[in-house]
């Protein structure tokens, strides 16, 4: 009881008063915690887990520098506090960017965003039909492809690194532009509003380490552009033939052409258990 006396003695406190709790502070302490959880959330499946747990541990140790009074300790990290906040930033950057795109992709802006812009962004059957004739086809002469169908968050970063198309999308179209020693070929194909907006775009690397080491360029590529999207990525195996669909960071391997209409035509629906998920894991 002295220990604590004698901080309460510090603070100027000279007797106990009960804290009064209302409603708002009640809320207060729930709006925190849910952020707070949700950070942990974000993080830790990534990298960063490791550089948070990094930092508790500057923390920790400000704390016991603080009850020992290492006056040396505590003047190193209460001159480069400011400096250390910038470091965080930089360091985290990747993981702030992807929580601020989540909380952009959350049911509350969507609310106010759907409407007839957001229906005519939808694949409608006919586009489904022709990107399923034209995996399929390309498929069986080992031809490879990956397209990027755009859903709720706009890919027009990705798009300004290709070549704009701006053509009523088909079947033929598709496998002329992935036709082996085409200028249009190598690269990624964005369809917006059942339209091929662009092609050759250029796409993110996944810097995953758990991918799996059979998998080439095309398929990391797909698997960066559904992390930092929600758009549905074809790919097309140059060498295999086969038929994947990477959404959310995750990869679908070795589809038919029915289970790709089927995933592309009824987004919401179930069917992951019938599919082979890679996420640079074993085949589950």
């Amino acid at each position: 009881m002295e220990i604590f006396k004698g901080i309460f003695d510090r603070l100027g406190v000279t007797e106990f008063a009960r804290p009064s709790i209302g409603i708002s502070d009640v809320l207060d302490i729930l709006i925190v915690a849910y952020i707070i959880y949700k950070i942990i959330f974000w993080i830790k499946e990534t990298r960063a887990w490791v550089l948070f747990k990094g930092v508790l541990v500057i923390f920790a140790l400000a704390a016991v520098a603080t009850l020992l009074k290492l006056n040396t300790i505590i003047w190193i990290l209460s001159n480069t506090i400011s400096v250390g906040i910038i470091a965080v930033i930089v360091v985290f950057q990747p993981e702030l960017r992807k929580a601020l795109e989540q909380l952009g992709k959350g049911r509350f802006f969507s609310y106010f965003t759907r409407g007839e812009e957001e229906e005519g962004s939808k694949a409608n059957a006919r586009t489904v039909e022709e990107i399923v004739k034209a995996a399929g086809k390309m498929g069986a002469v080992k031809t490879g492809a990956l397209i990027l169908i755009e859903q709720e968050v706009p890919l027009g970063d990705l798009e300004r690194t290709g070549i704009p198309i701006d053509a009523i999308i088909s079947s033929q179209l598709l496998i002329n532009i992935f036709e082996h020693n085409t200028p249009l070929h190598d690269g990624a194909v964005i369809v917006r509003r059942n339209r091929v907006a662009a092609a050759t775009c250029f796409l993110p690397l996944t810097d995953s380490n758990e991918i799996s080491m059979e998998l080439g360029t095309r398929h990391r590529a797909a698997i960066g552009a559904s992390e930092v999207s929600d758009a549905y990525v074809i790919v097309v195996s140059e060498e295999t033939g086969a038929i994947s669909v990477a959404r959310g960071g995750v990869l679908y391997r070795n589809l038919t052409t029915e289970q790709l209409r089927n995933m592309l035509s009824q987004p919401q629906k179930g069917g992951r258990a019938k599919l082979s998920i890679w996420k640079g894991r074993q085949e589950k």
